[in-house]
């Protein structure tokens, strides 16, 4: 089933987000609703705030970029409970990113290019794992929005201030998408 992605502006996006196990309720169905969901909407990596949900679940594939880099071929992870360590022998890359909830908002963001990362797969299985490349990217992107995070707070006052009327038409729902969406509830 697609769910609907919700938009920057929706307090569940900036709201921090709680460890789960293997008792969540209906956990492998959701993993698969995430993945149909981004898959519908050509997202390459989708975290449960982005469908209304404070919990700590990332799905990715990288796939589809495999053709601009070549370690992302076969890459798909479903993320739970992640730990991300920044290694700091890793060199800093400056690249543009994209957010499901922010459609139409395209930055430069300057990430790091090695990260540890510490996981549980949908079978519960422990995984620790140097990750380098464009995967590191993605997996930070959406790490952020377990922190209450967007990719935008990456970014210098002067460009954030550059797109401000963007930001302000995604906050009211003013904003065309090819996928469904839930935008920030009205105010009374």
């Amino acid at each position: 089933m697609v769910l609907p992605i919700y938009l920057y502006g929706h307090p569940v996006i900036r709201k921090e987000t709680e460890e789960i196990d293997a008792s969540y309720p209906q956990l492998k169905e959701l993993i698969a609703n995430m993945y149909e969901t981004m898959y519908a909407a050509e997202g390459i990596g989708l975290a449960a705030p982005q469908v209304g949900l404070s919990i700590r679940l990332i799905v990715i594939d990288v796939s589809p970029m495999a053709e601009y880099f070549p370690d992302c071929e076969g890459k798909r992870l479903t993320l739970i409970n992640p730990q991300l360590e920044v290694l700091e022998d890793g060199r800093k890359e400056s690249r543009d990113e994209g957010c499901l909830s922010l459609p139409g908002v395209y930055e430069s963001v300057t990430r790091i290019e090695k990260i540890r990362l510490k996981w549980f797969d949908e079978e519960f299985v422990a995984h620790d794992e140097v990750i380098e490349g464009y995967l590191s990217r993605v997996v930070q992107h959406e790490y952020d929005h377990l922190e209450g995070k967007v990719f935008i707070d990456r970014i210098s006052p002067i460009r954030k201030q550059l797109i401000k009327a963007k930001l302000v038409n995604i906050i009211k729902g003013k904003v065309r998408c090819d996928y469904r969406v839930k935008a920030t509830p009205a105010k009374k």
